[in-house]
C-alpha cells in the first residue's frame, strides 16, 4: 500500500477537513434537494416530506428509547434527528424523480447520497466508531497471528522484572480471533478477540497479566478494534514497557449483536458464568499467561463497563481490578420494574442479591481497585457515575473517578483504556516505563 493511499486512508472522520467538507457538500445537496418548482411544492409536498420524515424519527425514538428498550442505554435525540434528515432527504428524491426533468433527475441521486453521508458523519461523531475512513471502510491495520504458531513459553517461568527483550522483537502486537467455549456455563459465544504484545511473540516469552475486555450492546468484540482502537492503544503502552502490556482477551459477553443478557446468568444466557469460569480458564490453557488472580483485570465500555464493575463486585476473587468506562449502576433492561418482573421473575429479592450497589453497601472489598470513567456530555449518569465511585470507595475499594470530555462515545472509551492501563499495569506487576 503505497503512502499516498495509506494517508487518505488514515483521514479523521470525527474532526478536521474530511468531516468538514462532507458536511458542507451535504448542506449544499440539501439546498439543491428543497429547490423550488412551484407553490404546490412548498405547500403541500415539502411539509408532507418534512411531516412524514419527523413522525418517522419520532415514533422510532419512542420504539427503541421507551417501548422496545433493546439497548441497555437511551440513544440520544441527535441520532434521530439526522436518521430524520436521512428521511426527509430520501423521501425529497423520490418526489424529485417522478416529476422533475431528466437533468434534475440525475442530479437527486448524487445529491441525495451527500446528505446521506452527512448524516452518517454526524451521527458518526456521536459515538465516535469509525475514527478514519480505513476503519469506516473495514481495512485494518492490525498484524493478524495464528495461535498456533506463536512461541510456546519457556520450560522456566520468566519474571516479568527480570526479562530482557530479544533483538528481534517485534514492534507491533499481534491479533488473532478465537473460539471461546462456553465449557461450564453453556453460552453461545461468537468468535472473539485476543491482543498479544510483542513480548507474547517471541522465544522465551514471560508469562503476561491479562486484561479481559468488553464491547457494548448492540455491538460485538470487534469494536474493540475499529472503534476503540485496541491495537494502536496496547501497542504504544508495549513500546514505552520494552515490548510488554497485558494480553487482551476480548470475548463475546452478548451472544447476539443486539442481545443484552445483563452479565449474568438468566434465561437470556449464562453469561456471568462464561465470563467468569470459561474465558479465565480457555486463557490459562490456552495462552502464556500468568494465572495469579491478582494478575487479571476486567473492563469494558457501555454495556461492557455494566460487566466489568458486576464482575468486580459479584467475583472479586477472579477480577480485582476493574474498568467501567460510560456503564450502568445496575443491571437494566429498562426500568428496575420491568427488569425485575422479566429477568427476575417479579422477585425484588434476586435482583438485590446481584445488584452491585447493594453488594457495595453489604459488603467489604478491599483488595479490588477500579476506574469509573464518564463523558462530561452524559447528563444525570456523570453524578449517578460519581455516587457509584463514592459508594465502591466506602466499601474498601480503591477507586479512581474520571470524567472525560465528550458524550458516551468510543472517543471516551478509548481515552479511558489509555488512562488507566497504567494503573491496571501497576497491579498487575509490569515494572514502570521504560522508555527513557
Amino acid at each position: 500500500m503505497t503512502s499516498a493511499v495509506s494517508s487518505l486512508l488514515d483521514l479523521p472522520l470525527l474532526s478536521g477537513g474530511l468531516p468538514l467538507a462532507i458536511s458542507l457538500a451535504g448542506l449544499a445537496a440539501a439546498v439543491l434537494l428543497a429547490w423550488p418548482r412551484d407553490r404546490r411544492w412548498w405547500r403541500r409536498e415539502v411539509p408532507l416530506v418534512v411531516g412524514v420524515a419527523a413522525a418517522g424519527a419520532g415514533a422510532t425514538a419512542l420504539l427503541l428509547n421507551v417501548v422496545w428498550r433493546p439497548f441497555p442505554d437511551t440513544l440520544p435525540a441527535r441520532l434521530f434527528v439526522w436518521a430524520g434528515v436521512a428521511a426527509a432527504a430520501l423521501l425529497a428524491a423520490g418526489l424529485h424523480l417522478a416529476r422533475r426533468g431528466r437533468l434534475f433527475r440525475l442530479l437527486a441521486v448524487p445529491a441525495t447520497v451527500l446528505v446521506l453521508a452527512t448524516c452518517g458523519v454526524k451521527i458518526n461523531a456521536i459515538y465516535g466508531y469509525y475514527p478514519t475512513t480505513r476503519e469506516a471502510l473495514g481495512i485494518s491495520v492490525a498484524n493478524a497471528v495464528d495461535l498456533a504458531q506463536v512461541p510456546r513459553p519457556a520450560a522456566h517461568v520468566v519474571g516479568l522484572a527480570g526479562w530482557r527483550p530479544p533483538p528481534n522483537l517485534p514492534q507491533r502486537g499481534g491479533i488473532a480471533e478465537v473460539q471461546i467455549p462456553g465449557t461450564t456455563s453453556g453460552f453461545s459465544a461468537r468468535s472473539g478477540i485476543v491482543y498479544l504484545p510483542p513480548a507474547a511473540l517471541v522465544p522465551d516469552a514471560p508469562r503476561l497479566p491479562v486484561l479481559v475486555l468488553i464491547a457494548g450492546s448492540p455491538g460485538g468484540p470487534r469494536d474493540w478494534l475499529t472503534a476503540g482502537r485496541l491495537v494502536d492503544v496496547m501497542d504504544r503502552f508495549a513500546a514505552a514497557h520494552h515490548g510488554i502490556a497485558p494480553v487482551v482477551v476480548v470475548p463475546d459477553a452478548t451472544g447476539e449483536r443486539f442481545a443484552n443478557p445483563l452479565c449474568m446468568d438468566s434465561r437470556r444466557g449464562n453469561a456471568e458464568t462464561y465470563l467468569r469460569r470459561d474465558v479465565p480458564d480457555w486463557a490459562k490453557r490456552t495462552l502464556n499467561v500468568d494465572p495469579d488472580p491478582s494478575r487479571w483485570a476486567i473492563a469494558g465500555f457501555s454495556y461492557g463497563g455494566t460487566c466489568a464493575l458486576q464482575l468486580a463486585v459479584r467475583a472479586p476473587e477472579v477480577y480485582p481490578t476493574f474498568l467501567d468506562i460510560g456503564g450502568q449502576d445496575e443491571p437494566s433492561i429498562s426500568t428496575r420494574e420491568q427488569t425485575i418482573r422479566e429477568l427476575f421473575d417479579g422477585d425484588a429479592a434476586r435482583f438485590h442479591a446481584v445488584n452491585p450497589l447493594d453488594l457495595l453497601a453489604t459488603r467489604r472489598y478491599d483488595g479490588t481497585s477500579g476506574t469509573v470513567v464518564v463523558g462530561s456530555d452524559e447528563g444525570a449518569d456523570v453524578p449517578r457515575a460519581k455516587r457509584l465511585a463514592e459508594v465502591a470507595t466506602a466499601s474498601g475499594m480503591r477507586v479512581r473517578f474520571l470524567v472525560l470530555p465528550g458524550g458516551h462515545s468510543w472517543t471516551v472509551a478509548t481515552a479511558g483504556l489509555q488512562l488507566a492501563l497504567p494503573d491496571i499495569a501497576d497491579r498487575a506487576g509490569i515494572p514502570p516505563s521504560t522508555s527513557g
